[in-house]
């Protein structure tokens, strides 16, 4: 076998050391950190956010007025939990109603980055997940998802998906245009890459989609590593975490922001 010379020996080197370069983590402490509340949504739907006389801000959405420009006020989410927690929820809702997750974002050539860092919240009611005691979840818009740049991942949630009260317990998220592209990271180390269309698969994604964590005393720190959708893209983006071993509904989600990976959006994506 003929020996390989001593400058392509150094060229193979060199080319692997650029690879691991462009590659590498993010350096999070160069990365804005923007703070996002999750919060418990009970059964209001698709419908009841777009029905005017019972979501008072669906006259705004005609409008073209995004949900965090009416509901965000001086860095706080201004939601009538009382009543979401009550009028809108017939079986029971969890002790912790909201709660903040740090949201950090980066990109490079190659790979987009999310990464949540936050406290789940224990006091759950609903316990349909024995699998998993924790899941976090994020979920990127197409165009064509209605509505997806005012309402992020809401456009996915219906009446008549199974959790909500009297729907089809086989009827999973979905919707009817477009569709999202699905990252899930589950305590147990499970990693979903998936999509929601005309129904909500946790498998069949193109997005190499990646995921590790790290846990201080109570707080975790999940980030999710995908291929970069793009520069000069502005994606609709939103947030679920299930704390407490929570199924479907009875999760925490966030309202819609729109990620602007070298353009311009509620969050903006540090460049590495």
């Amino acid at each position: 076998m003929r020996k390989k010379s001593l400058p392509m020996i150094l060229l193979a080197t060199c080319l692997g050391f650029i690879a691991s370069v462009a590659n590498a983590a993010p350096d999070w402490t160069k990365v804005e950190t923007t703070q996002v509340f999750v919060f418990y949504p009970g059964t209001t739907p698709w419908q009841w956010v777009t029905t005017k006389g019972k979501h008072g801000g669906s006259r705004g959405l005609v409008r073209g007025e995004t949900c965090i420009g009416c509901h965000m006020e001086g860095g706080d989410l201004n939601l009538d939990m009382a009543r979401i927690s009550s009028e809108f929820e017939p079986a029971g809702a969890p002790k912790t109603k909201i709660y903040p997750v740090k949201l950090q974002t980066a990109y490079d050539a190659e790979n987009l980055y999310i990464r949540l860092t936050f406290t789940p919240p224990s006091g759950g009611f609903d316990k349909g997940d024995q699998d998993n005691e924790l899941k976090a979840t994020v979920l990127l818009a197409d165009p064509a998802v209605p509505l997806g740049n005012q309402v992020g991942c809401w456009a996915s949630c219906h009446s008549d998906a199974r959790t909500m009260p009297g729907a089809d317990s086989q009827k999973l998220k979905y919707v009817k245009e477009g569709s999202y592209a699905l990252m899930q990271w589950t305590d147990k180390g499970n990693i979903s890459d998936g999509s929601v269309s005309d129904a909500r698969r946790m498998t069949g994604g193109n997005a190499g989609v990646k995921a590790e964590s790290s846990k201080n005393g109570s707080e975790y720190t999940v980030t999710f590593t995908r291929k970069n959708p793009g520069e000069g893209k502005a994606i609709p983006m939103g947030i679920a975490i299930h704390a407490d071993h929570a199924s479907g509904r009875f999760h925490h989600v966030s309202l819609g922001y729109v990620l602007g990976i070298g353009a311009e959006g509620d969050i903006k994506a540090t460049k590495q």
